[in-house]
């Protein structure tokens, strides 16, 4: 069986036992260097990195194989990718570059399998007289429109 299949598999088979738990990425070098980034629903605890690391580990034969593996839980870094990782961030604030180049920043409050709606604040000339006026908005904006999304970290 080809490697990286034999990889995605057992990842799979751990993956089922864990349901709260998800996939974000899998990389494997042509040096056979194996970075498994899992999230999950209530986070990801350093348990879970090894069991994940385990259910690969030693069920491949390094004998067979020479590898090293790393599995890491998804950072604040991370872009959001997926409808479940953007469920988890429900009521807190993101950055979102869109494909057109331009930046939206909202409270994230709603997310569905097509699209995400932020709740933008922001403040506004009057469009009579003088001085600014407090503005709130709901801006939906679909997945294909996404070219990242980040947590925003506020103190």
């Amino acid at each position: 069986m080809e490697f990286r299949k034999r990889i995605e598999e057992l990842l799979n088979e751990f993956l089922e036992t864990r349901k709260d738990l998800f996939l974000i990425d899998l990389k494997i070098s042509t040096g056979d260097d194996i970075t498994v980034i899992l999230d999950g629903d209530n986070g990801v605890s350093l348990q879970d990195c090894l069991d994940a690391s385990r259910a690969i580990e030693f069920n491949m034969d390094r004998e067979e194989h020479d590898f090293s593996l790393q599995v890491m839980s998804a950072g604040l870094s991370e872009p959001l990718s997926s409808p479940r990782q953007f469920t988890k961030n429900i009521g807190r604030y993101i950055e979102v570059l869109l494909h057109n180049t331009s930046e939206v920043e909202g409270e994230l409050t709603k997310v569905d399998e097509e699209k995400i709606t932020l709740l933008l604040r922001y403040r506004k000339p009057k469009d009579i007289g003088k001085g600014k006026v407090d503005v709130e908005e709901e801006k939906e904006i679909p997945y294909s429109e996404i070219k990242k999304a980040l947590v925003v970290i506020k103190f």
